[in-house]
């Protein structure tokens, strides 16, 4: 399943999720790193989490059979990866915000982001632009391409 590529630098270009099972196996991936998570699994998990999934029917959208579920099959996967299930609707605005969350996650894991500190954050977390900023400041830091100027959460100079 190699749903990412790494650019020249190490970084991990964000993957093509246009289809269901593009984003099921990015979530597959990246939330069970390193794992083999069976469709049975897989369903025991949504249905501990309150939802309905038949382990054949989540084999059936990893072999790419299934492209059109029902809302109800989006939400049971949503609880199964601990997503938004609209990450799954097509042409989805919540996919950007999905990854930059997960890479967010992975940088925090691995160290290269050891705390953030947020004044006035609601119960909804960072705004997804404003992720996608500190993501980017991370980036430019590390590749040493700070040159002292101040920028907008647009990446303009101010």
């Amino acid at each position: 399943m190699d749903v990412g590529t790494l650019m020249d630098n190490g970084e991990e270009r964000t993957p093509e999720l246009t289809t269901l099972r593009q984003k099921v196996e990015y979530m597959v991936e990246k939330t069970f790193p390193g794992e083999k998570i069976s469709g049975r699994v897989f369903a025991d998990l949504v249905k501990e989490r309150g939802g309905s999934l038949s382990h054949s029917y989540f084999s059936n959208i990893l072999a790419g059979k299934v492209t059109n579920p029902s809302e109800e099959i989006l939400k049971a996967l949503g609880l199964g990866f601990g997503v938004d299930w609209r990450f799954f609707k097509d042409e989805s605005e919540v996919v950007d915000d999905v990854v930059a969350g997960l890479q967010f996650l992975a940088k925090r894991r691995t160290g290269e982001i050891s705390g953030l500190a947020g004044r006035g954050i609601d119960e909804d977390g960072l705004d997804p632009e404003l992720l996608q900023f500190v993501l980017s400041l991370l980036e430019d830091g590390k590749d040493g391409r700070d040159h002292g100027h101040e920028a907008t959460p647009g990446g303009q100079p101010r």
